[in-house]
C-alpha cells in the first residue's frame, strides 16, 4: 500500500515537472519571438502569468465561440497591469446622446472595406505603454477622411493630441474621446503630420506649430449614442468612424474571428478603449464590423479585429464620431 502510493506520488510529481518544462520551453520560445529580458525574479514571476494566460487561451480555443485567443505580446501580463498600461485609466463618459448626423436610412451594401476602396488607410500603428487610443482613433478616421476627400494619404500626429488637446476634456495617456478631439482639432484649427510632431507615448509640452498644420476639421459629427444602425450608414455612406468600447480581459488575447462577450457592458459610462470602424460584413453568417486598433500589426488579425455587429457590443454604439475636412 504505501508502496502504491509512493509510486502515484512521484508519477504525480513527474507529471507535474513534465507540465512545468514545456511551460518553461513555451515562455522561452515566447521570450525570444518578442525580445523579452527579466530579472530571475521577473523572469518566475511572468513565467507563471504567462502559464495562466496560455491556459486560459486553449480552455477558450478548445470551447465553441466564433472567435479564436493566441498568444501575442500582451501574454506576460495580468489584465490589471494591461489595463494600467493600455486602456484608459478611468473611463471617458460619453456627452453626445444625440447626435447631429442623419442616417440615410439605406438601402446599404451587405459589406465594405474602406481599405479595399482605395488609399484611404494608413498602416496600423502601436501606442506602447500609453493610454492613448484615443488620439489613434482621431487620427485614423481624420487620416481617412481627407484621403477619400483629397486623395492624399497623410499619417497625422497623435503625439500633438496627448499634449495639446487638454482643454477640451481629453486627458493624454490617461483617455480622452475622439469627438472631443475633433473638436479640438476644429478649434485648434489644424494637426500636424505624424513626421512633423513625433510619437513619444509620454505625456508632454504642447509643441504645435500652426503653420505646419496638415489636415483640418470643419465639423464633428457624432452619432446619437447606441444608433448602431447610424453607424452602418455612416461607413457605407461616407467614411470610416470612430467608436469606443469597453475591453474586457479576453480582449486583449483575440487573435482572429468575431469577437463577442458576456464580461462586457453596454453602456456609455464603461467604454475604456477607442478604435476605429473601417468596414463591415459577415463572415459565417454572423454580422461584424471591421476594426483597426492601435497595438501594432502583430497584434489581431494584422493589427485589426472583427466584432459582432447590430447588438451594441461591449457598448461600441454608445459613443460614435467622425470629422468633416
Amino acid at each position: 500500500m504505501i508502496n502504491t502510493l509512493l509510486l502515484l506520488t512521484l508519477v504525480s510529481a513527474a507529471s507535474a515537472f513534465h507540465l512545468f518544462e514545456k511551460d518553461e520551453f513555451h515562455f522561452k520560445s515566447w521570450m525570444v519571438q518578442h525580445n523579452k529580458v527579466y530579472t530571475m525574479r521577473e523572469y518566475h514571476d511572468r513565467l507563471q502569468t504567462f502559464t495562466e494566460n496560455k491556459r486560459r487561451i486553449d480552455k477558450h480555443n478548445e470551447g465553441n465561440h466564433s472567435f479564436t485567443m493566441g498568444l501575442n505580446q500582451f501574454s506576460d501580463m495580468t489584465f490589471g497591469e494591461f489595463r494600467k498600461s493600455f486602456l484608459w485609466s478611468e473611463p471617458q463618459n460619453c456627452s453626445a446622446t444625440q447626435g447631429n448626423f442623419l442616417s440615410s436610412n439605406g438601402p446599404h451594401v451587405d459589406s465594405i472595406d474602406w481599405r479595399k476602396k482605395g488609399n484611404y488607410v494608413t498602416d496600423v500603428k502601436n501606442q506602447g505603454g500609453c493610454g492613448s487610443c484615443w488620439t489613434f482613433s482621431t487620427t485614423g478616421c481624420l487620416e481617412s477622411v481627407t484621403a477619400i476627400a483629397t486623395g492624399k494619404l497623410v499619417p497625422l500626429s497623435e503625439q500633438q493630441l496627448v499634449d495639446c488637446a487638454q482643454d477640451f476634456n481629453n486627458h493624454g495617456c490617461n483617455g480622452g474621446l475622439p469627438s472631443q478631439a475633433f473638436e479640438y482639432i476644429m478649434y485648434n484649427k489644424g494637426v500636424m503630420t505624424e513626421e512633423d510632431y513625433p510619437y513619444t507615448a509620454m505625456d508632454g509640452t504642447c509643441k504645435y506649430k500652426p503653420e505646419r498644420a496638415a489636415a483640418f476639421v470643419k465639423e464633428v459629427m457624432n452619432i446619437t449614442a447606441y444608433d448602431e444602425k447610424g453607424m452602418v450608414d455612416a461607413v457605407a455612406t461616407r467614411n470610416p468612424v470612430s467608436f469606443a468600447f469597453e475591453v474586457t480581459s479576453d480582449f486583449m488575447h483575440y487573435q482572429q474571428g468575431v469577437y463577442t462577450s458576456t464580461e462586457c457592458h453596454s453602456t456609455t459610462d464603461k467604454v475604456n478603449h477607442a478604435v476605429l470602424a473601417v468596414g463591415f460584413g459577415e463572415e459565417k453568417g454572423i454580422p461584424h464590423w471591421i476594426v483597426k486598433n492601435s497595438w501594432g500589426s502583430s497584434w489581431g488579425i494584422d493589427g485589426y479585429f472583427l466584432i459582432v455587429r447590430g447588438k451594441n457590443m461591449c457598448g461600441l454604439a454608445a459613443c460614435s464620431s467622425f470629422p468633416v475636412v
